[in-house]
């Protein structure tokens, strides 16, 4: 490949534009659909749990086979641009049905949601994977991936903080069933907009010819689990998403039971993802100066305090716990730009080691892990809430005993703490620098 340091304003604004369509489905069933399922359909909390985690889980199988597939594909589009506009449509199509359940036995309900969540992974599996993979062929430049990273981070947060504080004011403006279904509609058409922006948008990116691994699917997954700095950010990467997983399903929880007023969902929503549209490129900016693994410890820590802080919401001012949610968006931010800009030099340096492209593969893992700790984290905080006693509900509110707020407010603060201090093991052995790195996509 020819060396091109600097991409196109253009396409950076089209590559980053993707995240319309990841941030709304990274976000909306996270914090939306354990409480459709708890509190709508009046599904036990350990039954909802499962419902959430059982359709993400099958993505850790099918995420590397959709990497595999973007790697082999041939067009004059380039190999994960096609993929953008199938499956992102897919994706939209089967998301607004999901929260469109008909009323019919719980059981049927609950198998309906099971179906189209299971449909909503297999499309985002196919939309994701080569989205992810699309840096590491976009530019062969260390610091140009940071660059890209940022405005994509910079879009998710954006987009997070517009779906997320947008989607319990649509439901509840119109309430019950009904209000649930207008939220997915308008989630879908969000989606819709994503897809498109980054398919249109990197139309003019640089089309390079790229080699697929050789050796078969179990081969290459074998490879890319022995480089040793790609598992353990992996690793610290799946651990954080359990995290962040479960935070986002604790906050209409936190925000109905414990804040105790409406609009609190959003407020959290606000002060969780307002620091990040700020501090993104400050993040980057200081990532460029003292490293990625150092920038990447900073955050993760700045998060720690600031989850810690909100383990007092049960006694604490509501403005304090809003504060401390701050603290956490602002490591949140962190924790987004540096793994995301360390993926592709850990793909850069494995294609300069065997002279073929793995990036695919590496995006499918990376993407299966990431999907795998998002849909852990909802799972954990509902067998949190179910240890805590929490009583679920067919749309009628229940007075919650004092353990279940205990378990909510917990299960929102010091589990996710505990989840990204644990990551740091594994981050500290992480090793790859600049000098190892620039340049390297060389096939």
């Amino acid at each position: 490949m020819q060396a091109r340091p600097i991409l196109p304003l253009g396409v950076r604004l089209g590559y980053g534009s993707g995240s319309v369509a990841t941030g709304t489905f990274g976000t909306i069933p996270g914090l939306m659909l354990l409480p459709y399922l708890t509190d709508t359909l009046g599904i036990a909390a350990l039954a909802a749990g499962f419902i959430v985690f059982a359709p993400k889980a099958w993505d850790v199988v099918l995420n590397p086979i959709a990497g595999r597939i973007s790697d082999r594909t041939v067009d004059p589009r380039g190999p994960r641009r096609p993929w953008l506009r199938r499956a992102g449509v897919a994706l939209a199509v089967t998301f607004a049905l999901l929260f469109a359940a008909p009323s019919m036995a719980t059981g049927l309900e609950a198998l309906w949601v099971l179906v189209l969540f299971l449909a909503c992974a297999t499309a985002y599996a196919f939309f994701q994977v080569p989205y992810v993979a699309m840096p590491a062929e976009l530019t062969d430049s260390y610091d140009e991936r940071t660059r890209l990273m940022t405005w994509r981070v910079a879009i998710l947060a954006l987009t997070i903080l517009l779906a997320g504080a947008s989607a319990p004011i649509i439901r509840d403006a119109v309430g019950g069933r009904e209000g649930y279904r207008l939220m997915g509609v308008a989630m879908a058409v969000l989606i819709l907009i994503g897809v498109f922006s980054a398919y249109v948008g990197t139309r003019r990116a640089p089309v390079r010819t790229v080699e697929p691994g050789a050796g078969s699917l179990r081969d290459q997954l074998r490879i890319v689990a022995a480089a040793p700095d790609f598992r353990r950010l992996l690793i610290t990467f799946v651990i954080q998403a359990v995290a962040f997983g479960a935070m986002l399903a604790g906050v209409d929880y936190l925000a109905t039971n414990v804040l105790g007023h409406a609009g609190a969902a959003t407020v959290l929503f606000v002060c969780f993802v307002g620091p990040a549209l700020l501090l993104t490129p400050a993040w980057a900016a200081l990532g460029a100066k003292v490293g990625k693994k150092n920038g990447y410890v900073a955050a993760s820590v700045v998060l720690v305090v600031g989850a810690l802080l909100a383990s007092t919401a049960q006694i604490a001012p509501a403005a304090l716990v809003y504060a401390a949610v701050v603290l956490v968006g602002v490591g949140y931010a962190g924790c987004q730009v540096f793994p995301m800009a360390m993926l592709p030099d850990a793909a850069a340096v494995d294609a300069r080691r065997s002279g073929s492209s793995r990036i695919g593969v590496y995006t499918g893992v990376w993407t299966a892990g990431e999907t795998l700790g998002l849909a852990l984290g909802p799972g954990v905080y509902a067998a949190a809430l179910a240890l805590g006693g929490y009583r679920s509900s067919a749309g009628s509110e229940i007075a919650q005993p004092d353990s279940a707020l205990t378990a909510i407010t917990l299960g929102f603060s010091v589990l996710p703490a505990c989840l990204t201090l644990l990551s740091l093991l594994w981050l500290r052995r992480y090793s790859l620098t600049a000098d190892d790195v620039d340049g390297t996509l060389t096939v």
